[in-house]
């Protein structure tokens, strides 16, 4: 499976193909994580990722733990799959 990708910062390489949006959930489906980001356009997508990947972007997010990550900021670029 190709996964989606996300930064929890603003990527240094290759601007021009990120994207910004607000995380609108977080959920578990057949062993990956299903991220849905509201996109600058207001449109809603979700982006597949592992759950390490899913890890790293939460423990890099300005909230403190057990907080909810609805509503924060994240780069996301799309890959398909």
């Amino acid at each position: 499976m190709n996964h989606d990708r996300i930064h929890a910062r603003r990527p240094t390489h290759d601007l021009d193909r990120w994207s910004t949006g607000a995380v609108e959930s977080i959920t578990d489906r057949d062993g990956h994580c299903v991220v849905t980001v509201e996109t600058e356009s207001g449109a809603a997508i979700e982006l597949v990722v592992t759950v390490a990947i899913r890890d790293l972007v939460l423990s890099r997010l300005d909230i403190d733990d057990g907080e909810s990550a609805v509503g924060e900021r994240i780069w996301y670029r799309e890959r398909g799959g």
